[in-house]
């Protein structure tokens, strides 16, 4: 267990970073950070020379892996970072200066116990991407076949462990204080974050999740995921097949190559909703770099590190929602929030779908380029302050997504319409899933399920309600606070205060707080 003068220094030396920065200028102005917050704050910043313009992308490079791979997680929160800094943070590019092939070597040799001669009768020494997590070579197996070969960074998992402990340290701080702090639920950000980036840690698990996404689109034409040589995967190495194409951002060069520009972008609008409503498991990193376009005019998608997923029930409020705002039914959608218990049910469901017309209107008709994304996004999260509404760190991975998914589709169709293209998707989809015949074939799987469980139920009764006799039940005892607990809490009572402070201040800076309200 890490002790809290080291979490206190580590953010200390965060913050200090994000002051030089200036990314903590907005902390000091939002009318929601607590007086002590703003405070330690102005301390944070004492003797720097900040720049007119803050730089969160840059703050979060120099402080290190762990906290870029969290500043593009917290691109995806307008809500908790301000839209200021949302946007400074999607410039934040995953790269960084290569590890040498010498360690690269060792760590795949070491990894699978036999020379690299075994596996691959030539690998690239020049990766061809190398990011804060691992990096990328190109090589070709002793089978004959072209692969890309993915190896993590020497040292990187105990880097990660050891910031992301601090990262939950003084998240359970910050949210102690309350107010809007607690609202936006700042554990609840960085324990999803744990996960994804555990995840990302675990190669198997990635190649684990490639393979489970190929079989969810497999039924979506032209659309494919690499296959994995699970011969020369482990949880430090992945080998995956050796994609040829153009990157999806090179519009110039699909054009030359004679491709349908408007049925990529269409084709990979269908893609994303096949996998978040259809499968629920949907590829949550689409950005332009991890997407490519054979000569055939096949998407191929790469890099599976950061997955979403979202159960049935979520699914089927995701595709009313998506459905009610295309065709204007937000009292239906006001609804759905206040049975998905979204909304505290102490609102008003009329009111709500109030809000949700004034944000939803303006969109409905119109090409995404007559469009304010950062206006709609303002109304949205205004909603959710009004409305006491807490985030849903799963629909925010998809709204994430989405927003991705938009932008490419928006490069490659300037004209299309993410509504008009979703409307015939999803109203297929809630017909499949929500009518009557899926309804009655819902409820016999649900009365055979409930069949199926009586008996384990009457074996629970009777343990819970033996015979009577043998020995007699022991009183409950009281509880006797032990020693070595009680001393903890006296004697950091006043180092807690000034750390649940200094905390909010934004000592985790962009890690946690550093525009946490800016």
């Amino acid at each position: 267990m890490t002790r809290p003068s080291k979490h206190i220094w580590r953010l200390l030396s965060w913050g200090r970073t994000l002051a030089k920065h200036g990314a903590l200028r907005g902390i000091e102005r939002d009318p929601n950070t607590p007086l002590q917050v703003k405070r330690l704050a102005r301390i944070a910043r004492f003797g720097t020379f900040q720049p007119q313009q803050p730089d969160y992308a840059g703050a979060f490079r120099d402080i290190g892996p762990a906290a870029i791979k969290l500043g593009q997680s917290l691109a995806t929160r307008p809500d908790i970072v301000g839209e200021e800094a949302a946007n400074n943070l999607l410039s934040l590019q995953d790269d960084l200066p290569p590890v040498a092939f010498a360690e690269i070597k060792q760590v795949i040799e070491a990894s699978f116990g036999k020379p690299i001669e075994a596996l691959f009768a030539s690998i690239d020494p020049d990766p061809v991407g190398a990011a804060s997590i691992a990096q990328v070579h190109k090589a070709v197996t002793t089978d004959g076949v072209k692969v890309a070969v993915k190896v993590l960074r020497p040292g990187i998992r105990e880097r990660f462990a050891r910031d992301i402990e601090t990262y939950e340290w003084a998240a359970a701080h910050l949210e102690a204080m309350g107010g809007e702090a607690k609202r936006l639920r700042p554990q609840l950000t960085i324990a999803n974050f744990k996960r994804w980036t555990n995840r990302e840690l675990d190669l198997r698990r990635e190649a684990a999740s490639a393979s489970e996404l190929a079989e969810t689109i497999k039924a979506v034409p032209g659309y494919i995921i690499p296959g994995i040589d699970w011969d020369r995967t482990n949880g430090r190495v992945m080998t995956i097949e050796w994609v040829e194409g153009v990157k999806i951002s090179k519009r110039h060069e699909l054009v030359a190559a004679g491709h349908d520009l408007p049925e990529l972008a269409r084709r990979l609008v269908l893609a994303f909703l096949t996998q978040a409503i259809s499968g629920g498991f949907f590829h949550a990193d689409m950005h332009q770099g991890n997407l490519f376009v054979r000569a055939d005019g096949t998407i191929v998608a790469i890099d599976f590190g950061i997955m979403g997923r979202i159960d049935r029930r979520a699914r089927v409020w995701l595709a009313e929602i998506l459905y009610g705002l295309t065709t204007g039914n937000y009292r239906r959608v006001a609804e759905i929030h206040f049975e998905a218990q979204y909304v505290p049910s102490y609102h008003s469901v009329d009111e709500f779908a109030t809000a949700l017309r004034a944000v939803g209107e303006p969109m409905r008709g119109k090409p995404v380029s007559e469009l304010s994304v950062g206006q709609m996004l303002d109304g949205l999260f205004a909603i959710t302050r009004d409305f006491d509404m807490q985030t849903q760190p799963h629909l925010l991975l998809l709204q994430k997504t989405m927003v991705m998914v938009e932008g490419i589709a928006t490069q490659l169709d300037p004209q299309i319409n993410m509504w008009d293209v979703s409307e015939p998707f999803v109203r297929a989809w809630i017909r499949d899933e929500l009518g009557p015949e899926a309804a009655i074939a819902d409820r016999i799987r649900e009365d055979a399920d409930t069949l199926m469980r009586i008996p384990a139920l009457i074996r629970r009764l009777e343990d819970q309600f033996p015979p009577r006799g043998g020995a007699p039940e022991a009183p409950p005892l009281p509880h006797i606070p032990l020693m070595w607990e009680r001393p903890v809490r006296s004697r950091i009572r006043w180092l807690q205060l000034l750390v649940g402070a200094l905390i909010g201040a934004g000592m985790v800076g962009g890690a946690i707080v550093g525009g946490l309200f800016g």
